[in-house]
């Protein structure tokens, strides 16, 4: 794949400052915004809610890719996309009726996407990959910062593009947690199209030019 899509995490960037680094990843070379939302029940964090999306996506030039950690996210899939949410990802782990949240969110306009933590199995998907835009692996544990990356990641990349080959569906594989120059390019060697990075883009000395190394890294 000659284009990796390059998505850093809003939660990493300086609250106080929130204008400046949206501006930033605008005249950047990164593709899209990635917001996550956590509810302090599903993962153990609170982050932020609907007042901060709307700002975020009031200054946002870029695909806007919205990870609901939070449970029950069936209440709320109308209200993210009323608040410009391109994308809509849940995870497996919350969805007792996982066919009928991702049509839910597809109805609203969204791409759908499913997240799965580090525990959860990618052969869960079988049945629905045809459905799926997007598939989230989690690298790390949800809501806790500043986790090293989980190994067994790149052999669920593997397995989960080759489910999506084997359907002829054309789902992207999202990678979240502990992404940096170290493992990008081994990422989207396993068959990762969308890299999420917070940390290392944003406490970076140079966040554009740290976005634009990722991005010279992962093409072909």
């Amino acid at each position: 794949m000659s284009n990796t899509i390059i998505a850093p995490s809003i939660l990493a960037a300086d609250f106080a400052n929130l204008q400046r680094d949206i501006e930033m990843i605008n005249q950047s070379q990164a593709d899209w915004f990635h917001i996550d939302i956590m509810d302090g029940v599903f993962v153990p964090n609170i982050s932020f809610g609907m007042p901060v999306l709307e700002a975020i996506t009031k200054h946002a030039k870029k695909t806007i890719d919205v990870h609901l950690m939070i449970i029950d996210p069936d209440r709320y899939i109308k209200t993210f996309a009323d608040l410009g949410a391109n994308i809509l990802s849940v995870h497996y782990e919350a969805c007792n009726h996982l066919h009928r949240t991702i049509q839910a969110i597809k109805a609203e306009g969204m791409k759908a996407g499913v997240v799965l933590n580090p525990h959860t199995n990618v052969d869960l998907l079988e049945d629905l990959i045809s459905d799926i835009d997007l598939v989230c692996i989690m690298s790390v544990n949800p809501g806790f910062g500043g986790q090293s990356f989980i190994e067994n990641s790149y052999t669920k990349i593997e397995k989960l593009k080759a489910m999506i080959s084997r359907k002829n569906a054309s789902t992207l594989i999202e990678v979240d947690g502990g992404v940096t120059n170290k493992n990008a390019a081994q990422l989207v060697a396993a068959g990762a199209d969308v890299l999420v990075a917070g940390n290392f883009v944003f406490k970076a000395e140079n966040p554009t030019q740290t976005i634009a190394d990722l991005k010279q890294l992962t093409s072909k």
